[in-house]
C-alpha cells in the first residue's frame, strides 16, 4: 500500500462573507491510494481552523494518518477493504469523520478503477440534479448566480441587511435559503429578517439560526417560523443519527444538511439520508468548497438520493482546472498542476 496526501490552499473567485467567517480561500487535502496496483483518490476541503464543530485541517491530516494506518492493518491481513468500511470505524471525533470521508473516496475511486466501473454504476440516477448558489448578503461583492441554480443560499448574520442586499434579493428569480451559520442571538431578531426578507424573495428555509446541539431554542423559534410558512434548516448540527432523530423528536427542523466530510464519508451520507427521509425531514446534500472532483463524486450522490437542490456545484477558482477528464470510475481526476502545487505528505 502506498499513500500520499497532498495539502493545498486556493483562492476563492467569489468572496463569501458569513456571520462567523469570511471564505476567501480554502484548503483542500487529496489523497493518492493504491492497493494491489491500482490508485484512487480522495478528496476533502476542511476549515481553516476548527468552527462550529467542524475540524481544522491540521486536524484532519493526523486524524487521515490514523485512518490510513488502520486500512494498511485490513490491507495486510485481508486485502483491499470494501470502501464502505472505513465511515463504520471511525472513532466518533469531527475530525476522524472527515479523515474518513477523505480515504473512503479514494477507496471508492480505487474499487471502480479496479473494476472497470462508474460511480453511475455503483449509484444508478434516480433524480435530477439541482444545484444550490451561495451568496451572501453581508458584503457588496458579486453574486454569481448561474442560470441553472435551483435555490440560492444567503448568508446573514444579525442586524439588518443593508438596502442594496435588498435590492438583489428581489431581483432573484429562486427561492433562497437563510444561512446564519450559528450567529443568531435570539428569535425576535430572526423573525424581523425572515419578515423583511419575506417581502422581497420566496424564502425556503432558514439555516441553523443557533449553535449545534441547541434544539429547545431552535424549535421554539421553528414553531413560531412554521406560521408564517418557513422551514428551518440544520446544517452544523447534523453529524449523526443521534442529531436526525433529535431535530425530529423536538420538532426543530423539517429540512437537514448532510455533508459527507462532516458524517463520515459517502456511505454515513447515503444512510443518513435514508434515515432522514424516515423520520420525516428533506434531506439535501452540502459541501465544504470541494474542487470538481470531489462535487463530482458529491453529485452522483445526489443524482443517487437526493431531490432537492444541494450544494454540488463547481466552486469558481483562478487560474487553471483543478482535475481534468479520465476514463471511468468519477470521470475526472485531479489535474498534475494541482497536485503538483501542493505540499506532499507521505502517509
Amino acid at each position: 500500500m502506498r499513500a500520499r496526501i497532498y495539502r493545498t490552499e486556493v483562492a476563492l473567485l467569489d468572496v463569501v462573507e458569513g456571520g462567523a467567517q469570511t471564505h476567501a480561500s480554502r484548503p483542500r487535502l487529496y489523497l493518492e491510494l493504491e492497493l494491489d496496483g491500482v490508485t484512487g483518490f480522495g478528496e476533502v476541503a476542511p476549515q481553516p481552523v476548527a468552527l462550529n464543530g467542524d475540524p481544522g485541517v491540521d486536524e484532519v491530516i493526523v486524524a487521515a494518518h490514523r485512518a490510513l494506518a488502520r486500512v494498511r492493518e485490513w490491507a495486510g491481513r485481508e486485502g483491499v477493504p470494501p470502501w464502505w468500511r472505513v465511515g463504520v470505524a471511525v472513532d466518533g471525533t469531527p475530525a476522524a469523520r472527515a479523515a474518513a470521508a477523505l480515504v473512503e473516496m479514494a477507496l471508492v475511486d480505487r474499487e471502480l478503477r479496479a473494476t472497470g466501473r462508474t460511480l453511475a454504476d455503483l449509484w444508478p440516477a434516480r433524480h435530477e440534479v439541482r444545484t444550490t448558489a451561495t451568496v451572501s448578503l453581508l458584503s457588496s461583492a458579486p453574486w454569481r448566480v448561474s442560470s441553472g441554480a435551483a435555490r440560492v443560499r444567503a448568508k446573514c448574520a444579525p442586524g439588518p441587511l443593508a438596502p442594496e442586499a435588498l435590492e438583489r434579493l428581489e431581483a432573484l428569480e429562486v427561492p433562497v435559503l437563510l444561512d446564519y451559520n450559528a450567529t443568531a442571538l435570539d428569535a425576535e431578531g430572526v423573525l424581523d429578517r425572515v419578515r423583511e426578507v419575506a417581502r422581497r424573495a420566496r424564502i425556503a428555509a432558514l439555516e441553523q439560526p443557533f449553535a449545534p446541539g441547541n434544539l429547545a431554542e431552535t424549535a421554539r423559534l421553528a414553531e413560531r417560523l412554521d406560521e408564517v410558512g418557513v422551514a428551518v434548516s440544520l446544517d452544523e448540527g447534523v453529524r449523526t443519527l443521534s442529531d436526525l432523530r433529535g431535530a425530529a423528536r423536538y420538532r426543530a427542523a423539517t429540512v437537514v444538511c448532510v455533508k459527507p466530510a462532516r458524517v463520515g464519508g459517502l456511505a454515513q451520507a447515503l444512510s443518513l439520508i435514508e434515515r432522514a427521509r424516515g423520520l420525516g425531514l428533506t434531506p439535501y446534500l452540502g459541501g465544504f468548497f470541494e474542487s470538481p472532483y470531489a462535487r463530482a463524486v458529491h453529485r452522483a450522490l445526489v443524482a443517487h438520493a437526493v431531490d432537492e437542490p444541494s450544494d454540488v456545484a463547481d466552486v469558481a477558482v483562478p487560474g487553471p482546472p483543478e482535475a481534468v477528464a479520465a476514463s471511468g470510475s468519477v470521470g475526472l481526476w485531479p489535474s498534475p498542476e494541482t497536485l503538483a502545487g501542493a505540499g506532499v505528505l507521505e502517509a
